[in-house]
């Protein structure tokens, strides 16, 4: 007999989800909708007049060939970072599975870059990388390489992307962890007993029940691809060089606070807002459907 909660007093479940909804009101739809009403204004750099302009900032931006830069920067980004991210955390996540001594120890060391602000992450991986000063510039310089992606964009993308996805690799590491370690390991035994290999145990039997861990962080990796690297652009290449490494979000922060095109920069944001929700939405559509719950 299926046991159902029922609440006694008839505001308590209201009650209970109040605190989310204004979270959600407080902190996105409030600033969402400010977004799009700045959106149809153009502002003075003070912010004392306004002029209503309809979609004049909307078709200024979608006609700058920097901003369609922008797009094609942040893609090849966003996908890295994700594609990186995972890859690796799946990686480490299979070894410390199947470590035998000293698991608690990896599992930990591993976990530590999750707490580490992507700001303070970006700082980590610019002082590395510095042309002058840094540690694995001066191996690269040993081995005949001059780096210098502070002058080179294609450095500089290689650069972002490491420490946008090191920072990430944490989180994602858990999960993939937690996943595999609720896979039944009689259906890996069973698999060993019946000839099939280590690769082949993994592609046709691991991996497939790891698709709603891997879906759920494919959505969560592309959001923070989009929204949270904004620290470790900002504080290793501040977009540069030439717009090599300027992704969405660091071009809405510019434009706006550096730039004080206010409207131009709210419009932006919108134009993002929309990107991460169709993405998200075409994820759940198309992307979910291959998944076995």
């Amino acid at each position: 007999m299926e046991k159902r909660v029922v609440f006694k007093h008839k505001f308590l479940p209201y009650l209970l989800v109040a605190p989310q909804i204004i979270i959600t009101l407080v902190f996105f739809i409030w600033p969402a909708s400010q977004a799009v009403l700045n959106s149809i204004f153009q502002e003075d750099p003070f912010g004392l007049s306004r002029q209503f302009i309809w979609f004049d900032n909307f078709k200024d931006i979608l006609g700058e060939t920097a901003y369609i830069n922008s797009l094609t920067v942040t893609a090849i980004f966003s996908f890295s970072v994700t594609f990186l991210a995972m890859a690796s955390a799946l990686f480490l996540a299979v070894q410390a599975d199947r470590a035998i001594h000293g698991s608690m120890v990896l599992k930990t060391l591993l976990v530590w870059p999750y707490a580490v602000a992507p700001a303070v992450a970006g700082v980590l991986w610019f002082f590395m990388f510095s042309p002058i000063t840094g540690i694995i510039a001066f191996v690269l310089r040993f081995f005949g390489y001059e780096w210098n992606h502070l002058v080179n964009g294609g450095e500089a993308m290689v650069l972002v992307v490491i420490a946008a996805a090191w920072k990430q690799i944490s989180y994602n590491f858990l999960f993939f962890l937690a996943g595999l370690q609720a896979i039944p390991k009689s259906l890996i035994e069973a698999s060993a007993i019946d000839g099939a290999g280590p690769a082949k145990r993994f592609w046709t039997i691991v991996f497939p029940l790891l698709s709603p861990t891997t879906f759920f962080l494919i959505v969560v990796n592309v959001v923070y691809a989009f929204f949270d690297t904004f620290g470790v652009i900002h504080m290793i290449t501040q977009g540069g060089p030439a717009g090599a490494t300027q992704i969405l979000v660091y071009k809405v922060f510019y434009d706006g606070f550096i730039g004080l095109d206010l409207g131009g920069s709210a419009a932006q944001s919108v134009i993002l807002m929309l990107i991460v929700i169709t993405i998200t939405v075409v994820q759940f559509r198309y992307i979910e459907k291959k998944v076995h719950y």
